[in-house]
């Protein structure tokens, strides 16, 4: 992208922000100071379509009307109190979050991956009180190809090296099997195994879809072997494909949901695990928290999340809005894109090499006003806001439409 004057304050911005921060990110060029529903405005004005939702985070869009006043609301109330006392928000958000996934408990903890964290020790101590595991041995099967955050554990067991090189040694107690491939995670499961981890969609992977039965062949092998079917939902979850979750599209209920990023709002880290009593009530005062963890400000923003979700309108859109993403972008296969995946509101585009990498793509994107992000070398995720204009989003698709087309 060439600097025109008219960019100057953005470049120095950018520049500056670089000089003072660890590079464990390689972020676009582009300084955004103002964003509302699916637009974002940086510090020069230019204008961009969001096309990645921060990762899903912002599935109800920019500045939602409803959960800025939620979260306005709560400033002037209570911020915090930490867990060592109960606010008086704590229980609507707890049991409509509960109702929404169909279960009794509801553990909050604010990142993703402190989610994760928390659904994998509750599946081990699971595995030693309720399956009678022997101590220390637990065993945890996941993925390849996964993402589900950057913990030393989590990184421990993913096949990224980008994620893992360097950060060893790492936490015992996980078997990796082939994503899709139900004979190998069947083959894997021992007396040992207390949880089978799971991405429904892979997103990081690139929106990573696994063959139709994938997820009941999952739960059925789950029940047979006592084992807990815990269903990372972080990205995939709370209306992004078109159903609350993504499992719904199998008519598969988890032992456990791993929820995040949309839950927050946009607004703020917000992240739980929900689950039936009989598997969050293994832990006891004292064995997991977290100091911010179900912060009044927190829920009184995701008891909105739930209620948006509960009119079904979202998902109604994930699911409309797909259609279009599907059909638009399948018409570029063959035409600089030689690959897509999509699950309602959701995408991932493998680029033809011959165009460019995904990065160069994003940047070129990015030049004509629609910000994405690449994964893996050649391949873009989309990940519109879930209030984009369906004007708006063939606006975008037009842009895509073209940098692949004019770089042939």
């Amino acid at each position: 992208m060439t600097t025109t004057d008219e960019q100057i304050h953005s470049r120095a911005e950018f520049e500056r922000a670089e000089a003072h921060t660890a590079h464990n990110y390689h972020p676009l060029p582009v300084v955004v100071a103002h964003a509302e529903g699916a637009w974002m405005t940086d510090v020069d004005g230019r204008r961009f379509l969001d096309l990645l939702a921060g990762y899903s985070a912002l599935n109800f869009g920019h500045g939602h009307p409803s959960l800025l006043a939620a979260a306005h609301s709560q400033l002037d109330q209570l911020t915090l109190t930490s867990r060592a006392f109960v606010h008086d928000r704590f229980a609507d958000f707890t049991a409509a979050l509960a109702e929404l996934c169909g279960k009794d408990l509801v553990l909050p903890m604010n990142t993703g991956a402190e989610a994760v964290e928390t659904a994998i020790k509750v599946a081990r101590k699971w595995g030693y009180e309720v399956k009678g595991v022997p101590a220390d041995t637990a065993e945890i099967i996941v993925m390849s190809g996964n993402f589900h955050g950057r913990t030393t554990t989590i990184v421990g067991f993913s096949d990224d090296p980008d994620a893992r090189d360097g950060f060893g040694p790492f936490t015992p107690g996980f078997v990796t099997v082939p994503y899709g491939d139900l004979a190998a995670l069947e083959a894997a499961i021992t007396p040992r195994t207390v949880a089978v981890l799971v991405e429904p969609i892979q997103g990081e992977g690139g929106v990573v879809i696994p063959p139709e039965g994938y997820l009941r062949g999952v739960r059925e092998l789950c029940t047979q072997h006592q084992v807990l079917f815990a269903a990372d939902e972080i990205q995939a979850g709370l209306g992004r494909t078109g159903t609350t979750f993504a499992c719904d599209h199998e008519d598969v209920v988890p032992d456990l949901y791993v929820l995040g990023k949309a839950l927050g709002g946009g607004i703020v880290p917000v992240s739980a695990v929900v689950a039936d009593r009989d598997v969050l009530g293994v832990l006891k005062p004292g064995q997991h928290g977290s100091t911010f963890g179900g912060n009044p400000l927190a829920c009184a923003v995701g008891l909105t999340v739930v209620e948006l979700l509960r009119t079904g309108e979202f998902q109604a859109r994930a699911t409309d809005l797909g259609v279009l993403l599907r059909s638009r972008l399948e018409a570029l296969v063959g035409h600089g894109v030689v690959g897509v995946r999509t699950r309602g509101l959701w995408a991932g585009v493998d680029i033809d090499p011959a165009i460019g990498t995904g990065r160069e793509v994003c940047e070129a994107l990015m030049a004509r006003g629609v910000l994405a992000k690449d994964t893996h070398g050649s391949t873009i995720r989309l990940a519109p806001p879930l209030v984009v204009s369906p004007e708006d989003l063939s606006w975008g698709l037009d842009q895509l439409a073209d940098v692949v087309g004019a770089s042939a």
